[in-house]
């Protein structure tokens, strides 16, 4: 139901269904996600990055949530800290949307340098 919600915009009510699931399961890594998710649609980027550092905490593997991070960091105007996060999502990846990400960030750095 969560997923639906989110498909359709819909941040603030998949939170009210996710809460109480994650109470029930608080390290489960699909619920996480859509919370991480819901963050994100939301603007809310503080809390994205904070369960999105843990997402990759636990799994280093999850390009998902790599290149979500990065693009939460970047949306924070912290290209620095997101480049590293969008490089390696585009390398496991090989998506061309991720390196995508990459490239702009790996500009924004380089400007700022």
């Amino acid at each position: 139901m969560a997923y639906d919600l989110l498909e359709r915009r819909a941040p603030a009510e998949a939170l009210d269904v996710l809460e109480p699931a994650l109470e029930q399961e608080p390290r489960n890594h699909g619920l996480r996600t859509l919370r991480a998710w819901a963050y994100l649609i939301r603007a809310q980027l503080g809390r994205a990055e904070q369960e999105l550092a843990a997402l990759v905490d636990d799994d280093p593997s999850d390009v998902w949530a790599r290149h979500a991070l990065g693009r939460a960091l970047e949306r924070q105007s912290r290209p620095a800290e997101a480049l590293p996060h969008l490089r390696l999502a585009a390398a496991m990846s090989g998506d061309p949307v991720h390196q995508a990400a990459a490239n702009r960030v790996q500009a924004r750095v380089a400007q700022l340098s």
